[in-house]
């Protein structure tokens, strides 16, 4: 038996840890989250065989080993014999110790189900990939996601299982990516469902009203070696800065066909959009170097993975750490 699952698990560890190197390396398209629930439910199924049979299985054998020595024990005693050497209580304990395949499995289970469940329903670490959010957000930022704020969901299928907050404009949200939603996207809410959202000549408008923004003093983005124009940004009651830079045009470049784009016109100002019902239009803070809704079209509110709020680290630079909103 021991060995019959010994050779099961090896099978079992390989296959899974396969799957996550085609994952990591592009070969196959999946998630971390899959992984994880793969992992959780695979240990748990270990677990749940340790607690039912195996366990009892080990017990047993140790039981028997004892209450052998015990009536050896007895009958050298009969026989007159009182100075027994021997000491079973290793030999028991050998037999009560997990094998190595319960270790990796059954042992892990507490801790990666307490990791699925935090990272599931509560909250998750992302790092910051790209400078499409600079300058709210930097290259190399950790942040953590708030994963209950706009609802429940179930992990991998993002069914809505607790409905809670509608995203606001000026949330700072991460989403699944439309065009392909085994990525994950970090932008700012600038339209809600019913919006009209325009961007012409790199000012931005919101149903009709111009969002207010002030001048900052340059920003000098130290990866690119660049100054951009900085200007502080109120939408409804949040402020943020965001970058303009003034060698590129104001017109959109590059938009694809994406659901519900009838609902946009495109011109050489810029691009003006209504914003279906359960629908959301996101835009980067690095408004010249972010492709986002102006580009590839709506984020559906099946797609809302959570509101990010805090930086937790930069290797890079500790003074990032904080809340940024």
């Amino acid at each position: 038996m021991q060995a019959v699952m010994s050779t099961i698990t090896a099978v079992v560890l390989a296959a899974i840890a396969g799957y996550a190197g085609a994952w990591y390396l592009g070969v196959v398209e999946s998630s971390f989250a899959v992984l994880l629930m793969l992992a959780t439910v695979v240990t748990g199924v270990y677990w749940v065989l340790e607690k039912l049979v195996f366990l009892p299985q080990r017990k047993r054998a140790a039981q028997k080993l004892q209450a052998e020595h015990d009536l050896r024990k007895a009958a050298l005693l009969k026989q007159g014999f009182t100075n027994i050497e021997g000491d079973v209580e290793p030999a028991r304990q050998k037999l009560l110790m997990q094998p190595w395949w319960l270790d990796w499995t059954a042992g892990l289970f507490p801790v990666i189900l307490a990791v699925f469940v935090l990272r599931s329903f509560m909250f998750e670490p992302f790092k910051i990939p790209s400078g499409s959010m600079i300058p709210t957000l930097r290259v190399g930022d950790l942040i953590l996601v708030n994963k209950y704020h706009y609802g429940i969901r179930l992990p991998v299928f993002h069914t809505k299982l607790v409905a809670n907050n509608d995203p606001q404009r000026g949330d700072v949200m991460v989403f699944r990516y439309p065009p392909q939603p085994s990525l994950d996207y970090i932008k700012r809410v600038i339209g809600v469902p019913g919006d009209e959202v325009a961007y012409l000549n790199k000012e931005l408008t919101v149903n009709g009203k111009r969002v207010p923004r002030a001048a900052q003093p340059e920003f000098f983005d130290g990866d690119s070696m660049r100054y951009a124009l900085q200007f502080r940004e109120t939408l409804d009651t949040r402020s943020y800065n965001i970058l303009n830079d003034a060698d590129r045009p104001a017109f959109i470049p590059g938009a694809t066909d994406f659901p519900n784009k009838e609902a946009c016109r495109y011109t050489v100002e810029g691009v003006v959009c209504k914003v279906p019902q359960g629908h959301y239009f996101m835009m980067g803070d690095n408004r010249d170097n972010s492709l986002d809704s102006r580009y590839w079209g709506f984020v559906p509110e099946a797609n809302i993975v959570g509101k990010a709020f805090f930086v937790w680290m930069n290797f890079g630079d500790l003074g990032r750490i904080g809340s940024f909103e």
